[in-house]
This record gives structure tokens, sequence and C-alpha cells, in this order.
């Protein structure tokens, strides 16, 4: 559902400007909460992942509508406001959570009806939220700034009429990523993201460890603590000031080594606290990749170009995550449980490790050379076109 309706939900929140879908989206959230609240059979809880799918792909309205409200000027301070936000939920969640479990007082189920009040309260809020009067791609003002470089490419083809221009104004923001794909900057961290992000972890916690009502489990604070480690990991990525051009490849491959020897850990250890610290420390190590990932892409891109790249990269991510979960876990696949899944995930990210780090000794030095500090990005590279810097 998520693959199948990213691209759609991704149009149609430009198109619509933004509002609409976020309604969209709280409704769908509170549908999940009702479905787990109220469902008691397998096709239930499908339908309940159908509305998941949506939700999650409607958060890139989210995304696209606060980045429409600001200039691009403070587009990287609104990223890092907007990603603050949602750890700092995620954080209150887990730790409510894991207070009301560890008390003993209170049931699964009622934590169910607590989400469902949560996201009902969401929605009221999503009503009162101001409807923008552009956007990103369909409704772009037409005097100079924002969005004049896509007016220009679209006169420089001819403009031939009105016809069919909702088409052809995605087709020439294609057609300038297809052209940006040749940057390999931009390209690396693409990969990364589509490889890395399509690595399924699926949490070992009740296989070691299972969970029932009348037994105290810490899953709550672990989500916390991997959230604020991983908040001070994305925080501490920003001040990391490396010649991306040299070094991405090889920060890439130590990394995701670190983490294929956390997936085996995980998979072989019966200590629960020993898995527990492991999936901090794999999640912690994801998230202090993103936002470099997020920089060295967005710095090669035009603000109308980012939500685009990012939303292709999601789509390509979520297209092959769905393909291993086939081939691993479904059993139109091979069907295995849990710990054999871990042993392919582990031989997956070693894999990774081994052709980041190939690549990071194979580069020729003359492509690595005329690194620009932090950035990266060169005026050859950006076309004829000005571009402003994020942030």
């Amino acid at each position: 559902a998520y693959r199948s309706l990213l691209v759609p939900i991704f149009l149609l929140s430009d198109y619509l400007r933004y509002k609409p879908v976020l309604v969209l989206q709280s409704l769908s959230h509170i549908s999940i909460w009702l479905l787990l609240v109220l469902g008691t059979s397998v096709l239930t809880m499908q339908l309940m992942e159908f509305f998941y799918g949506v939700t999650m792909a409607a958060r890139i309205a989210y995304s696209s509508y606060i980045f429409s409200l600001v200039s691009p000027s403070r587009y990287q301070r609104m990223a890092s406001y907007s990603r603050s936000s949602i750890l700092l939920g995620v954080f209150t969640s887990s730790v409510l959570g894991q207070l009301c479990v560890t008390s003993g007082a209170v049931s699964f189920l009622t934590l169910n009806y607590v989400s469902l009040g949560f996201v009902a309260f969401g929605l009221v809020l999503t009503l009162f939220l101001e409807r923008p009067r552009r956007s990103l791609f369909f409704n772009r003002p037409r005097e100079g700034g924002e969005g004049a470089e896509l007016d220009q490419m679209a006169s420089e083809e001819g403009g031939r009429g009105q016809k069919g221009w909702r088409d052809t104004t995605l087709c020439r923001m294609l057609k300038e990523v297809g052209a940006l794909a040749g940057q390999p900057q931009l390209r690396l961290w693409s990969f990364w993201w589509v490889l890395n992000s399509a690595g399924y972890l699926h949490i070992l916690w009740n296989e070691i460890y299972p969970t029932v009502d009348n037994r105290r489990v810490y899953n709550g604070g672990v989500d916390a603590a991997s959230t604020l480690l991983g908040a001070g990991a994305s925080f501490t990525a920003g001040y990391v000031k490396l010649r991306w051009t040299l070094w991405s490849e090889l920060v890439m491959g130590v990394v995701t080594a670190f983490q294929a020897g956390l997936l085996l850990l995980m998979n072989t250890t019966s200590n629960i606290w020993l898995c527990y610290a492991a999936y901090v420390l794999f999640r912690s190590s994801h998230q202090f990749l993103v936002p470099i990932a997020i920089f060295q892409i967005a710095t090669s891109l035009s603000k109308e170009l980012c939500a685009l790249v990012f939303g292709v990269n999601t789509f390509f991510a979520t297209v092959l995550k769905t393909i291993i979960t086939i081939i691993v876990a479904d059993k139109r696949g091979l069907g295995l449980s849990v710990h054999p899944q871990f042993y392919v995930y582990f031989g997956y990210f070693t894999l990774l490790a081994v052709a980041y780090l190939l690549a990071a000794v194979g580069v020729p030095q003359g492509a690595r050379g005329g690194g620009l500090g932090q950035g990266d990005v060169s005026s050859a590279h950006r076309g004829a076109s000005p571009r402003e810097e994020p942030g």
C-alpha cells in the first residue's frame, strides 16, 4: 500500500495544497487504531496495514507543507524543527507507554485507546491548519523567485499551449532529476538511501523475551533511549566537517559494517538487555547518516526538486523492501522464521559494507580531489541556472 500510494499522494498533496491530504492522513491514522481496538481477524489487520500505508505515504504532505510556509533561506532550520518534533513525539510516547506498562495497572488494550485519543486530537489540530496559497510544483508563483527555474525550462521547450501542462510539469521535473543523476555525490547518497533503508529490521525482542500483560517489559524505554541517542547522532552529524567527496564511501562502509555486526549480535544472543543495546546502537548509527544524506542530496538540488528526489528515493527503497520481504519472510517466498531472517539481513548488510569499502578503495584520486568541505558542491555541478544553498 505504501509503495502504490507514495507517488499519487505526492502529486495529489501538491495539487490540493497539502491540507486535504493532511486531513486524510489524520483520518487514516484514526482508522488504524480503531481497527487495532475493534478488529479480531487477519483480514482486519490487513486492512489496518493498508491504512498504515496511507498514513506513511501522506507524511510527504506534512514535510512539503512545512517547507511551503518558509523561504528557502530557512529550509534547513525548518527541517531541523520538523525532525525534532517527530523525535520528541516518539520519545514522549515511548516513555509514557513504558511508565504505564511498568506500573502494572495498564493493559496493552488500554494503551491502544490512549493512542486513539491522541490521533483523534491530532485530527482536530489538522482542521485548524492554514491552507497555503501556493505549493512547490502545481501552484507556484509566476513572478520570478521560487519555481522560476522550472518555468524557464518550460519556455525553452516551446510552450506549446496549455494541453497536458500538468503532465508536462512532471516530465520536466523528471528530466532535470535525470540530468542531475550524473552528480557523483547525489547518486552515491541516493543509492545509500535506497539500499540501507530497505534493510528491514524485524524486532527480536518477543522471540527472546515474550511480551505478556503480567510481565514487565522495557520496549518503550528502549525506544525512548534509541530515539534520544538517534537525535543526538543526527545533531552531531550536522557538525561533522569532512571532504565528503573523499570520505563518503569509507564512512558508509564502516557504519554499515558496524550495523551488520549488531544484527549478528542481536540474532545470536539470548540476553534481552544485550539485544536492547544492539538495537539502540543500530538505530542511532542509521540516524547519524540520515541528515548527512539529506544534506548531500539537498545541496545538489533546487528547493522544488528536493521533495521529488526524496520521494523517488523513498519509492525505490519501498519497492526494494517489498521484494526482500516477499523473498525472505512471505510464504510465497522462503517463508523464514525470525532468526533465519536475521542471518539474511546480516548477509545483506555485509555485502553492502564490502561494496562501500571497495568503492572507497577503488575511486580514482582525481575524482576525489577538490572537496569543498561539508557541502562539496561546485558551481559547475549547478548548471546554468542559479540555485539556493539550503540554510
